[in-house]
């Protein structure tokens, strides 16, 4: 265990890692720490024989947050000090020990085929808080979504489009997406209308109204 974080290995033998090299928590300030998961651990019990190790030892779970991919940790040691702000010395008096900051951490290949190392755990934490960060982001769209939406319904309906019209959600979504598209600027009256005018043409063009809409 003392040199894991070099030791040779077969890179077909490693497990993969599954989240993305691309994936991004920027706003992502606060973990998720399961406190009795934390007091019932082995790294726990084992920390406190020795205290040093792990401090440093937490220090690279929180670090691991900020890497890429998430919650991945580099398998050189000088990269590893200078990740804890440690001169290599240290670092390697820290690792050398029999329980070390490394505990649990292994190899996994990653899909931009870097080697690096993972932790159950700490992966586990990361998966939770990227499957949250991305619900959070597709409602926060849905939302935006539905607000333009609803705001494009009043502006077709102040340029006389029918009530039919603005009910079909399906159409307004087309017209929405062409708009987006097609239409520079915001999206405001009287100037919107040119605009709004195109998207209707194009949207009988295309079927969309089936020539059953009233109005515009």
């Amino acid at each position: 265990m003392s040199l894991v974080a070099v030791s040779p290995v077969d890179v077909d033998d490693l497990p993969e890692y599954p989240i993305p090299s691309t994936a991004r928590l920027d706003s992502h300030y606060f973990l998720q720490f399961n406190v009795n998961r934390f007091d019932r651990s082995g790294f726990r019990k084992r920390a406190y024989r020795d205290p040093e190790v792990g401090f440093f030892g937490m220090e690279l779970f929180f670090k691991s947050h900020g890497e890429a991919p998430l919650g991945t940790l580099p398998i050189e040691h000088d990269d590893l000090a200078f990740l804890l702000g440690l001169p290599l010395e240290r670092w390697m008096g820290l690792v050398e020990r029999s329980f070390n900051p490394l505990y649990n951490w292994h190899k996994v290949r990653c899909d931009n085929g870097e080697v690096r190392l993972a932790h159950p755990v700490v992966q586990e934490v990361m998966e939770a808080a990227l499957r949250g960060h991305l619900e959070h982001k597709a409602s926060n769209e849905d939302k935006a979504v539905w607000a333009r939406r609803t705001r494009l319904k009043a502006s077709l309906k102040a340029v006389g489009c029918s009530d039919g019209l603005c009910a079909d959600d399906r159409a307004v979504a087309w017209l929405d997406q062409w708009l987006i598209e097609n239409h520079n600027g915001q999206r405001r009256l009287p100037q919107f209308e040119h605009s709004i005018k195109r998207a209707l043409k194009a949207a009988s063009a295309e079927g969309v109204l089936g020539g059953r809409r009233g109005g515009i």
